[in-house]
């Protein structure tokens, strides 16, 4: 490929997200592309390689892509590398222990002047039971008490204080600041009227992605809540009223058979102050599959934060605070992407007035809400991220095989004018996935320091390197530059062990590491004699 043309299509690339051309160049660094096509005939269809030169075209270092592989390790890309932060069952305190499949992760530092020490706030998504608990579905009888007790206790999320001595992390034991909130933690409602009775809800469940909010405080976000106490449905009766029935899903936990908490109490966005633990539920944000909660601030102060729906053919959501320095209060928004309108979900709308008898009930059918408005169902929305540099907002859209979009893709929406409190936008594809960029499936985002994406996969245990999806690999680490002759171009960094997949990629404060966790492994890794979910510590040439 020559000059000119990698030339053009890194321009073309920095036009579409709004960069300028110039971006990267200040050092008079340049770069050269080695880039193997990607062909079904060929063994080096994921393999790729950029070499960035000076001015006199002496290399100074190599951005290389890890191929595809199935096998049972973490596997890094050349000049990088990673240490085991903690793991499931590793002591805090005394009778406190890290929980089990670690996901989104966020670094809060105690002293914005000391980055080598603070808070890490990790979640804790699912409590398999033959691996948590003990409990074997396929041996039939019933899951005792204590076995639901011992999965509650390993969900939710944790407070990890953590400090790097000589390049590495280790966990402060027995601080102050390490906790855990799980399925058992009695948590506040932030709400106008009681959720079924009450204002409070008994623990916080499937934690999936999550956001930090402008004043540090932890969003985690309770994605596959069904799982644990069913879902409820609203129906209209002969008289036109709305009947609601409580329906079981598949996948049951069967914590229903001990403990009688009501489907509406999960499903909500839970702010976590990391210095003290305490945590509210903000029903201001919607209730429905809560992959992640990015905030930002607006040009008057005010917070907007934008969150996706983690299930085929739901919907991606905006919200507006109307204080500078709280989610309790504000306005929620979905997106229509035909007409890039941002649709507000309120009892005012022409097309919500009289299905709902207050704005609580409304929160509680936020899903309901947005279908009679005619939202676009989206591919599975997962995580969401906005490029610092341009205010672009990226949408991870996992997959949606039901209408035959298997691989998945990046979505890109820009804000009218790039302001973040605009109800018009435009929406294109970033990328696509498939062979031709060597990914599929995204799922979590983050921004480095200089602004560079990284983002990592999620193909489920059903369909990893089987059949079509087989030539993919194991889930992994991806970057993509976002300035440079290499710009666009997605470089696999990482490869997962066996079953597993990276999750909830975090900085640390100074940018110089990588935060990420390591989710349901299931062969040997992190050592023999089993797996265990971690988070591990990365470091290396292009981190920082």
């Amino acid at each position: 490929m020559n000059n000119k043309k990698i030339d053009l299509q890194r321009r073309q690339f920095l036009q579409f997200m709004g960069r300028s051309a110039g971006l990267g160049l200040a050092a008079q660094v340049f770069a050269v592309e080695s880039f193997a096509k990607l062909n079904s005939n060929s063994n080096e269809k994921s393999k790729r390689t950029s070499a960035i030169v000076n001015k006199n075209e002496s290399i100074i270092e190599e951005i290389k892509s890890l191929q595809a592989t199935d096998v049972d390790d973490v596997l890094l890309a050349p000049g990088l590398t990673y240490q085991v932060v903690v793991s499931w069952k590793d002591d805090l305190n005394e009778n406190l222990k890290f929980g089990f499949n670690n996901d989104y992760t966020a670094f809060i530092p105690l002293d914005e002047k000391k980055p080598s020490e603070g808070i890490l706030w990790v979640n804790h998504e699912s409590t398999p039971p033959r691996a948590v608990s003990g409990f074997d579905y396929k041996k039939g009888g019933k899951k005792t008490k204590e076995q639901a007790l011992t999965e509650q206790e390993n969900i939710g999320g944790s407070l990890v204080h953590i400090q790097e001595k000589n390049g590495r992390w280790q966990i402060v034991k027995n601080s102050k600041y390490n906790r855990r909130i799980t399925g058992q933690t009695e948590i506040p409602f932030v709400s106008d009227l009681p959720i079924q009775g009450s204002m409070n809800a008994i623990g916080t469940l499937a934690n999936c992605a999550g956001g930090v909010t402008p004043w540090k405080t932890i969003l985690t976000c309770e994605e596959n809540f069904q799982d644990y106490y069913g879902e409820v449905h609203f129906t209209k009766n002969e008289k036109g009223e709305w009947i609601r029935s409580h329906e079981w899903t598949k996948n049951d936990s069967s914590w229903s058979e001990h403990f009688d908490y009501p489907p509406e109490h999960y499903g909500w966005v839970v702010e976590v102050n990391p210095k003290t633990g305490d945590a509210k539920k903000l029903t201001s944000l919607g209730r429905f599959s809560h992959e992640g909660a990015t905030c930002v601030r607006a040009k008057d102060g005010r917070v907007v934060v934008y969150m996706g729906d983690d299930a085929e053919n739901q919907y991606i959501y905006k919200f507006i605070s109307d204080h500078k320095d709280s989610l309790e209060k504000g306005t929620l928004y979905v997106a229509h992407i035909e007409s890039g309108k941002w649709l507000p979900l309120t009892l005012e709308n022409p097309k919500l007035k009289g299905q709902f008898k207050n704005m609580t009930e409304l929160l509680i059918r936020t899903r309901d809400a947005a279908k009679m408005l005619g939202a676009t169902e989206m591919d599975r929305p997962e995580d969401c991220e906005i490029d610092p540099q341009t205010n672009s907002i990226l949408i991870a859209l996992t997959m949606n095989k039901g209408k035959n979009r298997p691989h998945g893709s990046i979505l890109k929406i820009e804000e009218k004018n790039k302001d973040f409190l605009s109800l018009d936008f435009k929406a294109e594809t970033f990328l696509n996935g498939g062979k031709e960029n060597g990914f599929i499936c995204p799922d979590n985002l983050a921004f480095d320091s200089k602004g560079n994406l990284w983002f990592t996969n999620d193909i489920s245990n059903k369909d990893l390197n089987m059949g079509s999806y087989a030539e993919f690999g194991n889930n992994s680490l991806f970057y993509v530059p976002m300035s440079g002759p290499q710009a666009g171009k997605v470089f696999r960094q990482m490869s997962s062990p066996k079953g597993a997949e990276f999750t909830g990629p975090s900085f640390s404060a100074d940018g110089k590491t990588l935060f990420l966790s390591v989710q349901g492994p299931i062969g040997n890794w992190p050592k023999n004699g089993g797996p265990a979910p971690s988070v591990i510590a990365v470091k290396g040439d292009l981190i920082g």
